[in-house]
């Protein structure tokens, strides 16, 4: 499939986007996987160009009205008890800084979505030992940054959903470590909430 037009490289980046949001939405995929396999089904083994592949912005829309058309009576209830948990866990873990992205913050969470909080503490050591503490059984796993700095991650299950807590030093906190990220900590997460209530229409 050669790309000729902008129109083109345009028409091909919504229909990578709307398979990708479906994947993510279905199956619970991530973003980067979820566009990978996208364009290798529309576009089978051929070399992709970056400009090609949609952003996440607009595969996070794209997820939005999927959610909308498909799930639209239990998606926000879905959404909604997800914030419950993730909130109960921040005010747990809040000498940890605790902050939620990810889709329970943004809005896209369906049946797949786990719970993802970013923690910052003077030793990271810490929330393990808290949470051994407290018989909460957990799995570990490593990541890099953007920095190419080790990144640990605490995995568990809460009142039966996922969680992933994501350790970071104090410090990242105010270096602008992941400031481009949307997140929220409790207060934050509160007024989203807030704010979702009111635009709710009355029964």
């Amino acid at each position: 499939m050669m790309i000729h037009t902008p129109n083109e490289a345009e028409s091909l980046r919504a229909e990578i986007a709307a398979l990708a949001a479906r994947m993510i939405a279905e199956d619970g995929a991530d973003y980067a996987s979820a566009k990978r396999k996208a364009a290798k089904q529309l576009l089978g083994n051929q070399k992709i160009k970056g400009d090609v592949l949609p952003d996440n912005a607009q595969i996070e829309q794209e997820v939005r009205e999927y959610n909308e058309l498909f799930f639209g009576d239990t998606q926000p209830q879905r959404l909604l008890l997800l914030r419950q948990l993730a909130l109960e866990l921040m005010e747990e873990l809040e000498r940890f800084n605790p902050y939620l992205v990810g889709a329970v913050l943004n809005g896209t969470a369906g049946n797949h979505s786990d719970i993802h909080l970013h923690l910052y503490a003077d030793n990271t050591k810490e929330v393990a030992i808290y949470l051994l503490n407290k018989d909460v059984q957990f799995e570990v796993s490593e990541s890099f940054n953007n920095r190419n700095e080790s990144v640990e991650t605490l995995s568990f299950m809460y009142r039966n959903e996922g969680v992933h807590l994501v350790l970071h030093d104090q410090d990242a906190i105010r270096s602008g470590h992941g400031k481009n990220a949307e997140r929220a900590n409790a207060a934050g997460l509160r007024a989203i909430m807030a704010e979702a209530e009111a635009a709710e229409p009355e029964a």
